[in-house]
């Protein structure tokens, strides 16, 4: 793993697992390290090698480096909080999924084939040192005019790229407390994971 542990949070789960899933955490402020277009290659060969229903492999990946015009085209799809912070990403993407499989029948299960492909990325990223945040907030109506996507396609999230080791200065003030905030949080398995009947923990 290539992320220096000053560049990491704390971590505490409930019972051992992989480093590379303990460590991975999603900043807003990236190091100015360049990615190159061999390491978003490999990014999306991780995510090429996703499971998804009956293979179909639903995703759809619009990718811009830093200084290119598609670039700026996904920063101008995102929402204006996101646009506040993600400029400093050195990678932006765009994840869509087709709605439909073949004869046209709704594919219920290709949202979580995306999730399953990003998943993917974010690991072989990890693993290199590149940090990823995904974000809801991308106007997926502009997105879609804007880059041409079918109608048979639905633009799901925004993600930013970069190196891990940003400083936490260049953000918004409101949002560098939470950048610098060194505990991970998540909800305890119990409210989640039911070895019987669901339960309605929200």
């Amino acid at each position: 793993m290539n992320v220096k542990q000053e560049h990491l949070k704390e971590t505490n789960p409930e019972h051992e697992i992989l480093d590379i899933l303990k460590n991975r955490w999603s900043p807003r402020a990236f190091s100015d390290k360049k990615i190159t277009e061999k390491e978003v290659k490999i990014l999306l060969e991780a995510g090429r090698w996703a499971p998804s229903a009956f293979n179909v492999q639903p995703w759809r990946i619009i990718w811009g480096i830093k200084g290119t015009e598609t670039y700026d085209r996904l920063y101008n799809c995102l929402d204006e909080f996101n646009q506040s912070w993600a400029d400093n990403a050195q990678v932006l993407m765009a994840g869509a999924f087709k709605k439909t499989k073949e004869g046209d029948k709704e594919n219920f299960h290709a949202l979580h084939d995306l999730g399953l492909f990003m998943a993917n990325v974010y690991t072989q990223a990890h693993s290199m040192g590149i940090a990823t945040h995904q974000m809801a907030g991308i106007d997926f109506k502009k997105a879609q005019k804007e880059f041409k996507i079918p109608e048979d396609f639905h633009v799901a999230t925004g993600i930013a790229l970069g190196y891990y080791g940003g400083d936490a200065s260049v953000l918004p003030e409101d949002l560098q407390e939470k950048e610098n905030k060194q505990k991970r949080e998540r909800k305890p398995q119990s409210e989640f994971a039911f070895n019987g009947n669901f339960q309605n923990k929200n």
